[in-house]
């Protein structure tokens, strides 16, 4: 486990599943839904094309500080588009460094345009420190002479 590993084996164990609504979807459903599975991020997708991501932030920027109805605004509206996107084969390193410069705390894993999943920059962080931790132990078992060479 290193960051330099590869997102795919992130996306392996947290699992595939992205939660998705319409364009069309009012963003207080959208809101209803997040609040309902406890994620901060939904999908935005016309049947396996994705349009978009439509976050908390979203809501609070585009939404709340707007003066906006979120029974009457759909998500189409408030989405940050185009989403942050990368390839399986992607490094976490690479992933966070995208995250950082596109100040977004989600991205998507494609392949030849199908989404594979969602990562989190807490996704993100977790595997690091577990990949620190065990990078950690295989030294220390090195050190302490229980690890061949």
């Amino acid at each position: 486990m290193e960051i330099t590993d590869a997102v795919r084996l992130v996306l392996a164990r947290k699992g595939y599943h992205v939660s998705a609504v319409p364009a069309d979807c009012p963003v207080l459903d959208a809101l209803k839904r997040m609040a309902d599975e406890d994620i901060g991020a939904l999908a935005v997708m016309e049947g396996d094309r994705l349009l978009g991501v439509f976050t908390e932030r979203d809501y609070a920027r585009k939404i709340v500080l707007l003066g906006r109805s979120s029974a009457e605004t759909t998500v189409a509206e408030a989405m940050t588009h185009p989403a942050t996107k990368v390839n399986p084969a992607a490094s976490v390193d690479e992933c966070m460094r995208l995250m950082v410069s596109n100040r977004s705390r989600h991205i998507f894993v494609m392949d030849e345009g199908k989404v594979l999943g969602l990562v989190s920059i807490g996704d993100l962080v977790n595997w690091t420190i577990s990949a620190q931790a065990h990078t950690i132990a295989h030294l220390h078992g090195y050190i302490a002479g229980s690890y061949p060479a």
